[in-house]
């Protein structure tokens, strides 16, 4: 059976930080692509950030140097590093992951697995 499960959320301080993880059960993640994505209230969800099977990671263009995804195989673990926290960045967080495409998850469509969500607020 398939699991993700976010963990790390809460609310955050304007410039703050914060690391979310996602455990993975029921995959080995060195074949599949993984995902962080994101929903604001009112908003649709929008990926954030991708790594696939190979170890390449992607980003939105509006992320980019924001956001870091990482995975370690080893612990079946998929992490998303967040700095410089900005109220815009108030959504609730997804951890995706695809066995239909393993080299390329960075639209909704393609992601067949998705967690529960982590919701990340900022606000002063």
């Amino acid at each position: 059976q398939v699991e993700l499960v976010e963990s790390g959320g809460g609310s955050v301080q304007p410039g703050g930080s914060l690391t979310l993880s996602c455990a993975v059960s029921g995959l080995s993640l060195s074949s599949i692509c993984l995902g962080w994505f994101r929903q604001a209230p009112g908003k649709e969800r929008e990926v954030i950030g991708t790594v696939n099977s190979i170890g390449r990671t992607t980003y939105h263009a509006s992320v980019k140097g924001h956001f870091t995804v990482s995975r370690d195989n080893a612990k079946n673990t998929l992490t998303l590093q967040i700095n410089s926290l900005k109220s815009e960045d108030t959504a609730m967080y997804y951890c995706a992951a695809s066995t239909r495409n393993p080299y390329n998850c960075v639209t909704s469509g393609l992601i067949n697995y998705w967690g529960l969500g982590t919701q990340v607020t900022v606000s002063s």
